[in-house]
């Protein structure tokens, strides 16, 4: 999520575990080979390990018992330091492994030797008794002569034997050429189109003048067929396109297929329930995400987990969080919430517009001409509160605002009614790491004026949702809502330092005159008071234009006022002209769509694609949503169903992003506990969880590495160590819940 961070991987328990040092050798190593003495002929000189290792020398391996019990990976390591790394230096990582008994994994990786412990390249193979030799390619993103090459072994519950040779670290090799699997050259939604929606695909050719397609049933015969439109170079791909329209032919079908140049397309379905599908599992993501409670494997087989941050041993919980020194002379109990995206961290910026992207997305169903609002209502979700008569996605969200209640600075403190910007842990924690294992201390941040806006914009909307189930509640909610208000008055320009980025994303923002805006509409469509009508019709966001060519986002909020305004009843003055902000918005991002030869409402300045551009697309397509819901001209329905093709599949990776949902799908997204690619008795993301996509900033280690010279679409990577293109978070996920159930409404 668009954030400066910089560890991935933190080494900080190997200090609590001691070194065990070996004698240093001579250095003699060739000019471009890193590691001295990789091969162990006879001598284990300069490798050290931690303290609970003890390596030997063992027919030309370094080998060692790793005693079984420890948690972490990083509990038991043999490694090298005093290596030397050039950046922009492309470099081969080389090792032979073998591990007794079958089936344990190793972490390797290159990294700095000492705090914050960064990693720059790393791998966690599987090993077998046989053993196999592994060699990788990289570009180190650094100048330093403190690296280190380690293989953490620890983390087993039982002991096993840990073999290594022939470790090297080969500098000045050529770089490796990345080259994506990218499937049949024509492109569509993997996953269903509606039988009375666009039905659009993409073709990859070199021909320049059109061609014949068909489309094919299940077994084998011709259902409709047409001719192609050239549509030449597609800048966001580099590609040279044709598009496929097949929007007259509306029969339902399992298992259909386009044919053209040649190439058949992967199957899909003409059926609207994929979507009814999508809408709860794109909602069903946050269960697993929640904090501070025990995850039910009865209700999400497979995922099942112990309780993060609950102060049990050895979990540095959240119940009684200290400020960072010199912050706070107090502790508060931040229990509950969501874990905001693969790490452990949880944020009210960013955890405001998730609520509300959620709420929007029941709040939409309760207004709109095709809103099924008892879509989500009580049992809908599997979750633990089903069957208390309370629709199941309010439940769910009341996890993440009871939360961010707790946030706030206590009446009597130091900027009392401000909401802390954020808790997490001191340092970057390892990959893969289970919420309940993670060791690190946990600190609140300071409080800043945009999370205390997210906090009143996100409970004075949630008070008039809730009012019906818990007056009670949407009463402490609202009356929250009013001290942040009042509190951010007070304190309009603590902003959050973006150089906070340790541990935890930093979210930082310089203008919080968009978050005012929408805090005060919340404020005022739940009210009706004047005060908050003053500001919004005061506020220069309200006459701006506010949806640009990326959206709006968790640092971009306008959109998240101005919608609800729009589609919310209300007396606003002037709304009329409100209404029709929002759908000269749509215009623009529905000419964008027609000029794509993909098909998405999204086209960046200079074809450089954001962080977490994917859910830009979705949120691009929520704006025509919104014009369909304001006029019901069939124009914006269809371009706000069309946008979701991209992210099901008609990309140039041809590739879904959603986890489970179309033939080839995401299912590596970064996280700690979705891990399966670093540990194999740890799941998938769950189905409907979506990839971040397309970044082309590369900002992670890897995507340096395989990524350089990208182009738009092609800056991605189904990898967990890719933080910067294939993260999982909340807010990404809103913006898929919220469109999922819009088209699950049009079906």
């Amino acid at each position: 999520m668009k954030r400066p961070r910089t560890a991935l991987l933190s080494l900080t328990a190997l200090l609590a575990a001691g070194l065990t040092a070996l004698p240093a050798a001579p250095a003699g190593a060739d000019e471009v080979e890193q590691v001295r003495n990789g091969t162990f002929d006879t001598t284990l000189d300069p490798w050290w390990t931690s303290g609970n290792l003890t390596p030997t020398l063992s027919d030309g391996r370094l080998c060692a018992d790793v005693p079984g019990g420890t948690q972490n990976r990083w509990d038991a390591i043999v490694g090298q330091n005093d290596i030397t790394l050039t950046q922009g230096e492309s470099y081969r990582f080389s090792f032979y492994a073998d591990g007794v008994p079958d089936g344990r994994v190793v972490r390797a990786l290159v990294g700095l030797s000492d705090a914050p412990y960064d990693t720059w390249f790393e791998v966690s193979p599987q090993l077998s008794v046989s053993g196999n030799s592994y060699a990788y390619t990289f570009t180190s993103p650094v100048d330093t002569d403190r690296a280190q090459v380690a293989f953490q072994v620890g983390g087993s519950a039982d002991p096993w034997r840990f073999c290594t040779d022939d470790v090297s670290l080969l500098g000045g090799v050529p770089p490796e050429r990345y080259e994506p699997d990218t499937g049949p050259r024509v492109r569509v939604n993997q996953v269903a189109y509606l039988p009375a929606g666009p039905k659009n695909a993409t073709l990859v050719t070199d021909s320049a003048t059109r061609l014949p397609w068909r489309l094919k049933r299940a077994d084998g015969t011709v259902a409709a067929r047409g001719w192609t439109v050239p549509r030449g170079t597609d800048t966001s791909s580099a590609q040279t396109v044709h598009s496929i329209d097949f929007s007259r032919y509306k029969a339902r079908g399992k298992g259909l297929t386009l044919v053209a140049d040649g190439e058949t397309s992967r199957p899909f379905d003409i059926d609207a329930r994929a979507y009814e599908r999508l809408r709860l599992d794109a909602v069903k993501f946050y269960y697993t995400q929640r904090s501070g409670t025990a995850i039910r494997d009865d209700l999400r087989p497979g995922y099942g987990r112990a309780a993060g941050h609950l102060n049990v041993a050895p979990n540095q919980g959240d119940a009684d969080v200290p400020c960072q020194p010199g912050v706070c002379d107090y502790s508060l109990d931040v229990t509950g919430g969501w874990y905001d995206a693969g790490d452990h961290g949880k944020y009210v910026v960013n955890g405001g517009i998730s609520v509300w992207e959620l709420l929007s997305t029941y709040e939409r169903a309760l207004h709109a001409r095709t809103g099924q609002p008892a879509r989500f209502g009580d049992g809908s979700l599997a979750i633990p509160e089903s069957g208390n008569k309370v629709p199941d996605l309010l439940d769910e969200v009341r996890w993440q605002l009871e939360f961010m209640l707790k946030m706030q600075v206590p009446d009597g403190q130091p900027l009392a009614g401000m909401a802390h910007h954020k808790v997490h842990d001191e340092a970057w924690t390892g990959l893969p790491l289970l919420p309940g294992a993670d060791p690190q201390k946990r600190e609140l941040h300071p409080p800043t004026t945009t999370a205390t806006l997210n906090l009143a914009a996100s409970a004075a909307q949630a008070a008039r949702l809730y009012k019906p189930y818990d007056r009670r509640f949407a009463a402490e909610l609202l009356s929250a809502a009013r001290t942040a208000w009042a509190a951010a008055l007070a304190h309009p320009d603590l902003l959050p330092d973006p150089d906070d980025g340790i541990g935890g994303g930093a979210y930082p923002d310089t203008d919080a005159g968009d978050e005012f805006y929408w805090a005060a509409s919340q404020l005022y469509l739940t009210t009706g008071e004047k005060q908050f009508e003053r500001h919004i019709l005061d506020s220069p966001v309200h006459t701006a234009d506010i949806f640009g060519a990326t959206g709006f986002d968790w640092s971009r909020t306008a959109a998240a006022g101005r919608l609800d305004l729009a589609t919310v009843p209300n007396r606003l003055p002037g709304r009329a002209k409100v209404r029709r902000s929002v759908v000269k918005g749509a215009d623009r991002y529905l000419a964008t769509l027609k000029a794509q030869p993909y098909g998405m409402p999204y086209a960046p300045d200079g074809n450089v694609f954001d962080w977490g551009s994917n859910h830009q697309v979705l949120n691009n397509a929520v704006v025509i949503a919104s014009a369909y819901d304001i006029t019901g001209a069939s124009k914006y329905r269809d371009g706000a169903v069309q946008s979701m093709d991209y992210v099901l599949g008609r990309n140039a990776l041809n590739l879904s992003y959603v986890t489970g949902y179309g033939d080839v799908s995401a299912e590596n997204q970064h996280s700690r506990w979705y891990a399966h690619q670093l540990d194999p008795s740890l799941p998938h993301p769950p189905a409907g969880s979506l990839a971040g996509g397309p970044n082309s900033s590369i900002q992670d280690p890897l995507a340096q590495a395989k990524l350089q010279g990208c182009v738009g679409q092609f800056c991605y990577i189904d990898d967990i160590q890719s933080w910067s293109t294939n993260e999982l978070t909340i807010n990404w996920n809103a913006a898929l819940a919220w469109m999922a159930a819009f088209v699950a409404d049009q079906g």
